[in-house]
This record gives C-alpha cells, sequence and structure tokens, in this order.
C-alpha cells in the first residue's frame, strides 16, 4: 500500500507541499504539485516538457506567464464548487502569487505539443452530477476534451456527499484499445471535511480509496486517506472512493498515458458493471449540487 500511497508532507519538500513528477519512481506521464501560499508569496515553475494548469483550491491568485497575467478569483473552498484556472504550455515559465494567501494545486502532464496559454472561468466549468443514489457525486470537467485544448492532460475535481462511493463500478484504463479503452495513468489528491455540529471544523476526516489489479498487472491497495494525501494508479481496477457518513469526500484526478489520443475511455470491472444499470429507479442525491 505505501507503494502508492503519500501522506500529506510525504512527498513534498521546502517549496513544494506536493511534488510528484513524471519520471518518479514507476510514474511515467502525470505530475501534481500543491502549495499552500502565505500572503505576498509567489512560486516560479519552469515547465519543461509539461503542460500544466494553475487550480485554486482556496483563495485566489495571480498567474503570470511570457508577459500574460492572469488574475484568478478562485473559492472559498474545494465544496464551494469550480474554480476559475490557467493552462500553461510546455517550454515555457510561470509565476504563481497571491496577495491575501491561497492554496494553489498545479497538475501537470508531459506534453508533445504547446498550445497557447489561456483563462477559464468559473463559470465555464461543467458541473456533471453522475450516478444516482448513493453512488451519486459531483464532478467539475475543467480538463477533460472538449473543454480544456491541451496535448495529453486530462483533469477533473469529483464530490463525494458523505455516505456515498464515487469512482465506482470499479474500471479500469490501463491497456490501448481502440475505441473502448485508453491507458491513462491517474493521480488522486484527496481532501475530506467533517459534516455537521459545532465542533466539525476541530475533527480529521478520513475516507477509503480501493484499486485492485489483474493477472497480468497485479496490484491491491486499500488506502485509508485524509486532507492533503495522494493517491497514484499506475494500473488496474479502481474504486470505489468511499466517503463514510459524516464526512464528505473531494477529489482531483490528473491523467495522461502514451497513447496519441487525449480520451478518457474506461472498462468497468465485468464483476460490478451491472450497478450501473440499477441507477435509472434511484433519484439523484438531493444534497448536490455543492456550491450552487
Amino acid at each position: 500500500m505505501t507503494d502508492w500511497l503519500r501522506a500529506a508532507g510525504s512527498s513534498g519538500d521546502g517549496e513544494w507541499d506536493v511534488r510528484i513528477r513524471p519520471g518518479d519512481p514507476g510514474w511515467s506521464h502525470t505530475g501534481l504539485y500543491a502549495v499552500t501560499l502565505a500572503p505576498g508569496e509567489s512560486r516560479t515553475v519552469d515547465t519543461g516538457d509539461c503542460e500544466w494548469i494553475v487550480l485554486p483550491l482556496w483563495g485566489s491568485a495571480t498567474v503570470d506567464t511570457d508577459g500574460q497575467r492572469f488574475e484568478l478569483l478562485g473559492r472559498a473552498g474545494v465544496f464551494a464548487g469550480p474554480s476559475d484556472l490557467v493552462y500553461v504550455p510546455r517550454d515555457s515559465w510561470f509565476t504563481v502569487s497571491s496577495t491575501a494567501g491561497a492554496r494553489i494545486a498545479l497538475p501537470l502532464a508531459v506534453a508533445r505539443t504547446a498550445y497557447p496559454p489561456r483563462y477559464l472561468a468559473a463559470a465555464d466549468v461543467p458541473v456533471e452530477l453522475r450516478g444516482a443514489g448513493a453512488a451519486t457525486r459531483q464532478v467539475h470537467n475543467f480538463g477533460t476534451p472538449g473543454v480544456l485544448e491541451a496535448d495529453s492532460i486530462i483533469a477533473c475535481e469529483v464530490i463525494t456527499p458523505a455516505g456515498n462511493w464515487s469512482s465506482y463500478p470499479p474500471h479500469k484504463h490501463d491497456e490501448e484499445r481502440h475505441g473502448r479503452e485508453t491507458a491513462l495513468e491517474e493521480i488522486y489528491y484527496m481532501e475530506v471535511s467533517p459534516t455537521g455540529g459545532a465542533d466539525a471544523a476541530s475533527r480529521e476526516g478520513i475516507a477509503y480509496l480501493r484499486n485492485y489489479g489483474t493477472e497480468a498487472a497485479p496490484i491491491d491497495t486499500l488506502a485509508e486517506v485524509r486532507s492533503g494525501d495522494v493517491v497514484l494508479i499506475p494500473h488496474g481496477w479502481h474504486g470505489p472512493a468511499m466517503a463514510p457518513p459524516g464526512y464528505d469526500l473531494y477529489y482531483l484526478n490528473v491523467m495522461a498515458g502514451p497513447g496519441a489520443t487525449r480520451a478518457w475511455l474506461i472498462c468497468d470491472d465485468p464483476a460490478h458493471a451491472w450497478v450501473r444499470d440499477t441507477w435509472a429507479d434511484q433519484v439523484t442525491d438531493p444534497r448536490l449540487p455543492f456550491g450552487r
């Protein structure tokens, strides 16, 4: 389990809280940086051979890149709805700063082509309610094909209300099968929020994430996760992501792979694929959408 779980603070250094890059052991295509900027603080990044997204988790920020400046309004927190963001291409640089302080996530992926820098407003992020009943979750498709023009990176946010399951049925995307499945490694960055009660903010939330393999590519992870933890999914079936009663779950997904086509095509575990058919007779969880 510890091969693929990065507990909060364990993957960072003096500059970044989270620092995962292509080229790390067992990792090839995707990465994630995260940092909490104090008021007036900044970070500068040489993008190298990767394309990057600057995504406020909370707070607002300014992004300067190659003579352009983008003001990010940000948000109060990850459960407050989508944020605006900036895309920065490979072979470039950017500086992210915050006047009042902010926590910033920086998803990245190896890219072959450099697309122009651009800003995406929060109002232009599609919000999807996926599943039904106890499998209802909220998806912010800010970095998916058809929404964000990019070379390889695919990214989204998922909110799972307390007591619900997401990344379900278990599915995989670790083979290139034309029109059916794409090979994508995946990063999960987690935040957990206790719900209810006057002392909720003082409690530490927990959630769980499952990843299991095939005979050809075995893996066996069942991770108890907390805010700031990262789980790497190199291959295999993954899901469910479980939000226990009393704890809302947020995660940021970052995906990319070796294929020439940028697409998120998945294959459900045949043992559990039938669950999708039950959603037609269930209602969407009325607690969603968050940030309405």
